[in-house]
């Protein structure tokens, strides 16, 4: 095995085939990044969402895609250009993955691609023990989204932001501030119909546990250009404050616990929750 995935990989080695496929897929997502590096991508654009808070600043919870957003709107952005950059990167670590662009059926400003490997493979390259190999159906496909905004809204800042494994290389993300109000916006504004995402929960408390400042210029022109503000008026902390506790008043609590519950190691975590909790962890925002 390749020293450097060998860095990569969670010790002690994951005991699940569940646990040992996101240990891989963590190793694919930092790969990929070093390929999108390297082919100046992050000239162009900038990291965001769960994996870039996971992979930069320390989440303790798995994030499934790779998002981001160009600096700049463009109608003309394409993924294609750097599809080979990211497959080379791979390639050289021993992943033999394939890229595919998503073709859209509606037009839209997310552009999406997917990075798709055999399973079998994959767990192979960085040698999982025999225990979980075998119960790998051969025919299984690994998979990544990868999706960009190419009409991100006004309003957020960005840093460069090192890593430093496998090897050291750059990423542009969004600042703190810009990510958590990114992440109010889709506490507050995702449509899922009967389904919630506790993952956004859980994400908010991570925020106002550890970087509770958050851009409210920023939240503000995300939520005008998804139609969710229309007032007047500038958003202020007490109206944004009144937008929590009303989506808090409306959250099934068991159902939101349900659904993290995937992507979190510990799951004591989440006995605390309740509205109340969820209350006293918004009046932790700083504007």
């Amino acid at each position: 095995m390749n020293d450097l995935i060998k860095s990569l990989l969670p010790s002690p080695l994951p005991d699940t085939a569940d646990t040992m496929l996101t240990a891989v897929r963590e190793i694919l997502q930092s790969l990929a990044l070093l390929g999108l590096w390297r082919s100046k991508f992050f000239e162009h654009a900038a990291f965001y969402g769960g994996t870039a808070l996971r992979i930069l600043y320390g989440l303790n919870r798995f994030s499934e895609d790779l998002d981001f957003s160009l600096l700049t709107h463009s109608g003309n952005f394409s993924f294609d250009k750097y599809g080979n950059a990211i497959v080379k990167e791979l390639k050289a670590f021993g992943f033999n993955v394939t890229f595919e662009v998503k073709q859209k059926t509606a037009h839209t400003a997310i552009e999406s691609a997917f990075l798709k490997a055999n399973t079998l493979e994959q767990l192979l390259v960085i040698e999982a023990p025999e225990s979980i190999v075998s119960g790998i159906n051969k025919k299984s496909v690994l998979k990544i989204k990868l999706e960009i905004d190419t009409n991100p809204p006004a309003g957020f800042d960005t840093e460069m932001k090192y890593v430093f494994s496998p090897v050291q290389f750059a990423v542009r993300s969004y600042t703190l501030p810009s990510l958590f109000a990114g992440k109010m916006h889709a506490l507050l504004c995702r449509k899922w119909k009967n389904r919630v995402k506790g993952r956004d929960w859980y994400d908010f408390v991570w925020y106002v546990s550890r970087f509770p400042e958050l851009s409210l210029n920023h939240l503000q022109e995300r939520m005008i250009q998804s139609g969710d503000y229309s007032d007047a008026r500038p958003l202020t902390k007490k109206s944004l404050l009144k937008m929590i506790y009303n989506s808090i008043d409306d959250l099934d609590i068991d159902n939101a616990r349900k659904e993290v519950l995937p992507f979190v190691n510990d799951i004591r975590s989440l006995d605390i929750w309740s509205k109340d909790f969820f209350r006293a962890a918004a009046g932790k925002i700083k504007c």
